[in-house]
């Protein structure tokens, strides 16, 4: 019986620290991450990729800086949320389909621009927390563009201010029963990419795009619930979850039960910025009727899904 998984690709992968981002590099790292993507296909799963964006959007944010400066209109943050579903999908749609052409696998890899409804009034709309783009602006320029943009600012790290964007729950897919019904006939679905772009549903039932970031992982849970996975896969930069990380008494964990993924988050071990919102869409997952989350590095991926590394996090 083939199992179904749903993998989350960190948006990090595709864009390494330290790099300016170009559409050479990306593709060099997109291919890299995918060896183990491979690898699971040959052996009967049934997937669904999707990944982050932060970088990219980021970069793109970046531009829109620099084109208003010019006079150029700039897009909102939903409609460059599509298009990094496009250039990404892209990417990760046709490095896939050529390493499985080489592999000798007839399968199809297609990518869903996908829709994703939102709540209007989620708290976060009123007071937005999710920083995105990486220039870091002062308290006088800050203000300036409160006033002439309409942005919310707030200071990072004492590093100075950063744009902040409202960031709401997930709660419908819009294509979901699309996307199942593709991975059930055993075509690999890129999907929700970046969180997906968020909408909410008007009173007569049309939509309606919102300037707001979904956190990819919270899409993807849902996604993994809404097509029945067997398994969602978050793959990050680290082979396993670990407890007091970077002290000398830091625990790797092999096993970590649902009642303990939350003891340990409450605990702040996992924090907001890394593996805090990972372990809370793993929470979400199981606590919704999802089975068996597994959180490893890509590199690892085949050892984790033959349980020689990765953290499982069962109920």
């Amino acid at each position: 019986m083939k199992k179904t998984a749903v993998l989350a690709l960190g948006g990090n992968a595709i864009i390494k620290a330290g790099e300016k981002g170009t559409i050479a590099q990306q593709f060099a790292n997109t291919r890299e991450s995918l060896g183990g993507i491979v690898e699971l296909i040959k052996r009967g799963y049934l997937l669904s990729i999707t990944h982050g964006n932060g970088p990219q959007v980021g970069n793109l944010l970046r531009q829109q800086e620099a084109g208003e400066k010019e006079g150029l209109a700039s897009l909102p943050l939903g409609v460059l949320n599509a298009a990094t579903e496009g250039t990404m999908g892209y990417m990760i749609e046709q490095s896939l389909q050529n390493m499985l052409h080489t592999s000798g696998i007839d399968k199809q890899v297609i990518t869903i621009v996908s829709q994703v409804v939102v709540d209007k009034n989620d708290p976060s709309m009123l007071n937005p927390t999710k920083f995105v783009g990486s220039t870091y602006y002062t308290a006088a320029q800050a203000e300036e563009l409160k006033s002439t943009l309409g942005w919310t600012l707030k200071e990072d790290s004492g590093k100075g201010y950063r744009r902040v964007v409202p960031s709401p729950m997930p709660i419908q897919i819009i294509p979901a029963p699309t996307i199942c019904e593709l991975v059930e006939r055993g075509e690999v679905v890129i999907a929700v990419g970046g969180g997906g772009i968020p909408i909410y549903i008007q009173e007569d039932g049309s939509y309606e795009g919102v300037d707001a970031v979904i956190d990819k992982d919270f899409a993807s849970a849902l996604l993994a619930l809404n097509i029945k996975a067997d398994l969602f896969v978050i793959l990050t930069g680290v082979e396993k979850v670990a407890i007091n990380y970077g002290k000398e008494n830091q625990e790797n964990l092999d096993v970590l039960s649902l009642a303990d993924a939350k003891r340990h988050y409450a605990d702040k071990q996992f924090p907001a910025g890394s593996m805090g919102p990972k372990i809370l869409a793993a929470i979400d997952f199981l606590e919704r009727g999802g089975t068996e989350v597994l959180i490893t590095s890509i590199e690892k991926i085949v050892d984790a899904f033959e349980g020689k590394t990765g953290t499982r996090i069962i109920k």
